[in-house]
């Protein structure tokens, strides 16, 4: 479960292209905003803009965070965003498995992030 003042978020933004996608989730970790953002694309996004609609193919960033750098967060896609209104929607983690919930606050701290053995992906551990 999330700890106290951690407030983990997920935040979704759409990006008109891989790019733009990649050039704003590379600037959110190195900023240490997000701890991670993963690029999912394109995916076909039908929407109304200015009375019309619209039918055009996305990319989808799905990034790892906290409540409290949501402003930062918000004002960095906006810089970094080619999009007149930029989608960025945040949504609360409820529930999260501990070692993942330190990584991620580690991740985003004003620190760099403490040497910690880490599973990776095929369940041999890793020093960070």
């Amino acid at each position: 479960m999330a700890g106290a003042g951690t407030n983990p978020r997920i935040v979704f933004v759409m990006a008109g292209g891989e790019e733009e996608a990649a050039k704003i989730a590379r600037s959110l970790v190195e900023e240490r905003i997000a701890a991670c953002v993963n690029i999912v694309g394109p995916v076909r996004s039908v929407y109304r803009w200015r009375g019309a609609i619209e039918d055009e193919n996305e990319y989808l960033l799905i990034i790892k965070s906290r409540a409290q750098l949501f402003p930062k967060l918000e004002r960095r896609v906006k810089e970094l965003h080619s999009y007149e209104v930029p989608e960025v929607v945040a949504v609360a983690m409820s529930r999260v498995s501990k070692p993942y919930l330190d990584w991620l606050v580690d991740s985003t701290a004003d620190h760099p992030p403490r040497a910690r053995k880490l599973p990776r992906r095929n369940g041999a551990a890793t020093t960070s």
